[in-house]
């Protein structure tokens, strides 16, 4: 775990306007700054960093935080991984918060790890380019398959050499430590442990990345026609390098997955390099592996739409057809693309333009479900055994599918293709699901009942209006928070006949003040989790320093609410970005009535609970048959305060 100290030392450094500018091109624009969206496409600016706040804004994906939020939206890094990224280019060096011996360890042991994977491929990428057989070999392979010098640099490409020790000897004259070259895979110790033999020999290297670009493990193929050994050959599991959980590619095409909202998913490393070389980016490759849960969440976590290519091979397209089903599992949206007998990616985008493989792959693309039916149907032909096993493969794979709608779509279209009645699926379909909620029934009973209700009243959407209200005490406190103003408070009070009079109170204090003493008067704590931590957090702050530092408010752990706070932050520049007053319209500043909006918001905040108090006593009221007239006496005082609040409110507004 990353010191809080170190922290707060990155954070202290950091400048949004310079870490956002190494990727984006910004303009000068008042005391801001401003560019094109990076999360959209546009022609006009929305795209909103301010220096001051340390925050930025894009109004036109909603999106928005301070400077570690921008890294884990851009760079999909997590939020150590952001952290480290900053701290590395601000040169701060990070404290680890006490761990023990154990941990300690096993986290120096991975980063070991790294730095032996990391040599290696500089290893490999060196002989590539600069020794005779690389050049000879490996350089020659890669030139022959069609891949530009650029292409060969930008994945890194490599090639090992014959020489049994040639990497172990490397490594050592560097100094490194083949313990972890071994634990890595990267090298093997015979019986006796007196030779380290590389893994890799005769072979063309293709380095695999992490999400944050880092090599964790390497696929190496041979060249030999002859040699007695698999074609290709992949870096054994080990602490830095899960096969099930890695996709080749994704380091490379995540930018451009989540800019189209699409990833093309292939088998090969050469069908990813190629496709990118010819200009479609957002490609991935499995690597000849079972896709896998954890592969798919990972492309979930930047795209819901995947396009699944395969070759002409039709004893392929059937096996992979298995796997395709954990896909729909995860609510995601599957279309299959065939490329013409003979033809696999890599060799169907050799010397084609973006635009021609783009609009195949849009031509082609047919939805999964569809593609299935049509596919099995065509083998069952005739045979009604067949065709029967048919239908309960597909019904099968639409169960799979959360979205009911969808569901039922799918239905319809599947018995239209293989000539059924609706009934028939759709009869089907509520037996296999009876039976899928059974199951989760049987699971689930063995959870205490309350546990149960309080998860489904956890899932009930909050009233709006009490949403709106706190949200504007945020959005007051954000933006007046440490000015001082003179508040007039009007008492009202009855007299000895029952009749109101009026007191008012001239009083000069702090925003924060005025609204923190309001609330702790009325004992209001702000109801929903987010706007609670975040008022806690500023009047900290606030009576700490006296004022805000905005950057700290974003924990990267939810994009939405760092959107929505960065949103309430920013909203006068979203005012300032269509420049109303060129088409000669003034909105009214909320600096010029920060009295008025604050004395509003409190009232309205404490009639709407007066209100829910009311409804919650008259709910009493009418479920039991103890007390009455004390509740009714309560409901009636009540009533006249929400009377008496509404007078100063009418007054206010």
């Amino acid at each position: 775990m990353i010191a809080r100290t170190s922290i707060d030392q990155v954070y202290d450094a950091a400048r949004v306007e310079e870490v956002i500018g190494d990727f984006i091109v910004l303009k000068k624009s008042g005391t801001n700054f401003k560019g094109l969206s990076p999360f959209s496409q546009e022609k006009t600016p929305s795209f909103m960093v301010s220096p001051v706040k340390q925050i930025w804004k894009d109004f036109s994906s909603g999106k928005g935080g301070n400077v570690v939020a921008f890294l884990m939206e851009h760079e999909h890094f997590t939020y150590p991984e952001a952290i480290r990224y900053l701290a590395k280019k601000y040169n701060i060096e990070l404290e680890e918060t006490q761990q023990t011996e154990e941990v300690k360890q096993k986290n120096s042991e991975r980063e070991s790890m790294y730095l032996a994977t990391q040599m290696a491929q500089s290893f490999f990428e060196t002989t590539l380019w600069e020794r005779s057989e690389g050049k000879a070999i490996g350089l020659t392979y890669f030139k022959e398959r069609g891949f530009k010098e650029e292409t060969i640099r930008q994945f890194g490409l490599g090639y090992a050499p014959e020489k049994i020790t040639a990497l172990s000897d490397a490594a050592k004259t560097e100094g490194y430590s083949l313990e972890f070259f071994e634990k890595t895979g990267l090298v093997i110790f015979n019986e006796e442990r007196k030779q380290a033999i590389d893994r890799f020999r005769g072979r063309v290297i293709f380095p695999i990345r992490t999400l944050s670009g880092r090599v964790q493990g390497f696929g190496g193929r041979i060249l030999k026609k002859d040699a007695k050994t698999a074609k290709y050959l992949n870096s054994p599991e080990s602490d830095i390098y899960q096969k099930s959980k890695v996709l080749y590619g994704m380091y490379e095409a995540k930018k451009s997955i989540a800019r189209e909202d699409c990833c093309y998913l292939v088998e090969g490393y050469t069908d990813v390099i190629q496709m990118h070389q010819s200009g479609v980016v957002n490609v991935v490759s499995s690597s000849g592996t079972a896709l896998t849960v954890d592969q798919i969440r990972l492309i979930r976590r930047l795209t819901k739409n995947i396009v699944v290519l395969f070759d002409g091979d039709a004893a392929g397209v059937r096996a992979s057809l298995r796997g395709i089903d954990l896909i729909l599992e995860q609510d995601m949206h599957v279309k299959i693309c065939n490329f013409p007998e003979g033809e696999d990616p890599d060799s169907f985008a050799k010397g084609k333009t973006q635009e021609a493989i783009r609009t195949f792959l849009q031509d082609q693309a047919q939805d999964f479900i569809q593609y299935k039916a049509n596919l099995l149907l065509e083998e069952s032909q005739n045979d009604p055994v067949k065709k029967a096993d048919t239908v309960r493969d597909i019904v099968q794979s639409i169960a799979k599918i959360p979205d009911v709608i969808q569901r039922e779509v799918y239905v319809q279209s599947c018995a239209q293709i293989m000539e059924m009645s609706e009934g028939v699926l759709f009869n089907a379909l509520a037996q296999l699901l009876q039976k899928q909620q059974q199951d989760k029934s049987k699971r689930r009973s063995s959870k205490p009942a309350m546990e149960v209700v309080k998860e489904a009243s956890q899932l009930a959407p909050k009233l709006d209006e009490s949403f709106e209200l706190e949200k504007q005490i945020i959005r007051l406190l954000l933006h007046f928070g440490d000015q001082t103003v003179q508040f007039e408070e009007v008492l009202l009070e009855k007299d000895d006949q029952g009749e109101v009079k009026e007191a008012v109170q001239q009083m000069e204090i702090k925003v924060y003040e005025k609204v923190f003493l309001d609330l702790q008067q009325d004992e209001i704590e702000l109801t929903h989790p987010f706007f609670q931590k975040t008022y806690n957090k500023m009047i900290e702050q606030f009576q700490d320093s006296g004022s805000l530092q905005p950057q700290y408010f974003f924990d990267g752990s939810e994009s939405e609410q760092d959107g929505l706070l960065s949103e309430m932050m920013m909203e006068n520049e979203k005012y300032q970005l269509h420049n109303w007053e060129k088409k000669n319209i003034f909105v009214q500043s909320p600096k010029e009535k920060i009295v008025q909006s604050v004395t509003q918001t409190i009232l309205t905040l404490r009639r709407y609970l007066i209100g829910q108090k009311i409804t919650a006593l008259t709910h009493d009221l009418e479920t039991t048959s103890e007390e009455t007239a004390d509740v009714l006496e309560e409901i009636s005082m009540y009533n006249e305060l929400r009377q008496l609040v509404s007078q100063k409110l009418s007054r206010v507004i």
